[in-house]
């Protein structure tokens, strides 16, 4: 069986002495290919030297994080768009999050629209993050429904009415991670109701790590995990699971087979 990690940080600090062999961790353990979301310009560099060790395995996406938007955001978008011709995979991960406050809510929901007309521009898909901030989020959304836009909303904890009035916006697809597997998420009973044709598969590394290692560092070997508890709640097997999912991911951010 393939798998597809569909949203991973492997420049994050807590693999500064280790990326390397845990992305190869991950290879053994049938994750073929991996997407690094892009966070800022504190670690857009490195990230793209990392992808490029591991061509044809870590993929990069292109974007400015909610969380790293402030007062110097415009900056940081312009050094963001001298990165946009080296091979993204998506915008991403971008979105709203008010979860530490609404200081700079107008500042982050212009650098989203920005970033939505960007995918829309370089004909990419989008990585959504978003947390506490539904309703703006989808009032941004409708003021961008003309750009015909695609994409997926990462770590995806929501309803299934959420997800339904998401796909009214196109083709949408949600990830799912280690919350899943936790013993009193609600998003269990979510999954059984999403199609397995709109699912991805996500660790979001090093965070959010599935059950039995809850507590521990995640990385993209336990994507498998991840598919055994997708495949309880809809009563197939892994095989499918990992089947789909990862024709989803392809699909969507046209990655090769």
């Amino acid at each position: 069986m393939e798998y597809i990690d569909t949203h991973c940080h492997y420049c994050d600090e807590a693999f500064r002495e280790d990326a390397s062999q845990v992305i190869a961790r991950a290879e053994e353990a049938g994750v073929k290919m991996m997407l690094q979301a892009d966070v800022d310009s504190h670690e857009r560099a490195g990230m793209y030297a990392l992808c490029e060790a591991h061509r044809g395995v870590l993929c990069p996406m292109l974007g400015l994080y909610p969380g790293s938007v402030d007062e110097n955001w415009r900056d940081e978008m312009d050094e963001m768009l001298r990165w946009r011709d080296r091979g993204a995979v998506a915008i991403g991960e971008i979105g709203l999050d008010y979860h530490y406050g609404a200081e700079y809510a107008a500042q982050q929901k212009e650098a989203f629209r920005l970033q939505l007309e960007l995918a829309a521009q370089m004909s990419l898909p989008v990585n959504i993050h978003l947390r506490d901030a539904t309703e703006d989020f989808f009032r941004v959304m409708e003021d961008c429904r003309h750009l015909g836009l695609r994409g997926n909303l990462h770590a995806f904890s929501g309803s299934v009415e959420t997800f339904r009035r998401m796909e009214r916006y196109g083709d949408w697809y949600v990830g799912i991670g280690g919350v899943v597997t936790f013993k009193k998420a609600s998003l269990a009973e979510t999954v059984r109701h999403i199609p397995l044709e709109k699912i991805l598969l996500e660790t979001d590394a090093p965070y959010l790590t599935p059950v039995p290692h809850r507590g521990e560092r995640n990385d993209s070997s336990f994507i498998p995990l991840i598919a055994a508890k997708v495949a309880e709640l809809k009563g197939i097997g892994i095989e499918e699971v990992a089947a789909v999912t990862s024709s989803n991911a392809r699909s969507l951010f046209s990655l090769p087979e």
